[in-house]
């Protein structure tokens, strides 16, 4: 049996696949070796491997893929949970940026980004990585990412830039005022979540020429600053922040000269094809 994970800090979404072609789903907690023990690890693991294999079979095989993978070293505990739990597997741990691109041309060429809370992008050629403008985050950079049209949000809203009536309904929406707003954000865990989590709001209300002015900014940004520096035409887009501003980036595409050829919500799907499953 095959195992296939791509990983978030927040959600993991999981299939297992057997000699049969029987295909199992899962969706647990996220694995994150940035920010989680290799207790905490194991524990994730080991709670999803019976759902995903009742019958107890032979796991060959652990692709791995997510977004606390930036070095081998970060992959030591994942290595080492997995090594422990499927003692006979070939395990493979790499960064969700490599299951972006997998999923979008396979081991073909294009620039692949994902969008979601955050963003990332990379120069993706015959299955490899040639080069990567970096993200920087949602202080640096970040640009065209769900964290960056919320902080752009409330960046206006705290200083009553927001027009009035949008305003009175983000305030019935969320209940939040200056000083709420200034403590949940320096003050507790998840900073870019919890700036993310507006950005439905505003795309929800861009009949509002005011928030489909803010949206547009942030996409400008994330094709000026990230995607022409690479000088390649076909771009394919992972995450909920894309696939939600997909006719935005379509119509930008076409004044910038981008081809915007996929959209994919998750590449866990696409992955599985991909690794011949």
């Amino acid at each position: 049996m095959k195992l296939i994970i791509e990983s978030g800090s927040t959600k993991a979404d999981w299939r297992s696949v057997s000699e049969d072609g029987t295909v199992r789903s899962l969706q647990t907690a996220g694995i994150n070796p940035l920010f989680q023990g290799p207790e905490e690890i194991r524990s994730v693991i080991g709670k999803a491997l019976p759902q995903l294999d009742p019958e107890g079979r032979t796991i060959t095989d652990v692709f791995f893929y997510g977004a606390g993978v930036v070095s081998s070293s970060s992959a030591g505990p994942l290595l080492e949970a997995f090594g422990l739990l499927c003692p006979l597997a070939r395990i493979e741990c790499d960064s969700d940026m490599i299951a972006a691109a997998r999923a979008l041309f396979g081991d073909g060429t294009g620039v692949a980004a994902i969008l979601g809370t955050g963003s990332n992008s990379c120069m993706w050629a015959d299955g490899q990585v040639v080069s990567s403008v970096r993200s920087g985050g949602y202080v640096l950079g970040d640009e065209g990412s769900g964290a960056v049209l919320g902080k752009l949000f409330l960046a206006d809203y705290i200083k009553g830039i927001v027009p009035e009536g949008l305003a009175a309904r983000f305030h019935e929406t969320y209940g939040l005022d200056y000083p709420a707003i200034v403590s949940r954000l320096y003050s507790q865990e998840g900073p870019s979540r919890f700036l993310g989590s507006f950005a439905r709001f505003v795309i929800e209300n861009k009949d509002d020429g005011y928030a489909s002015g803010l949206i547009r900014k942030n996409l400008v940004d994330f094709i000026e600053r990230v995607l022409m520096r690479y000088g390649c035409r076909e771009v394919g887009i992972v995450g909920s922040m894309g696939i939600a501003c997909r006719d935005e980036l379509m119509e930008l595409g076409r004044m910038y000269g981008l081809d915007f050829v996929r959209f994919i919500k998750s590449p866990i799907e696409e992955l599985v094809r991909y690794h011949g499953i």
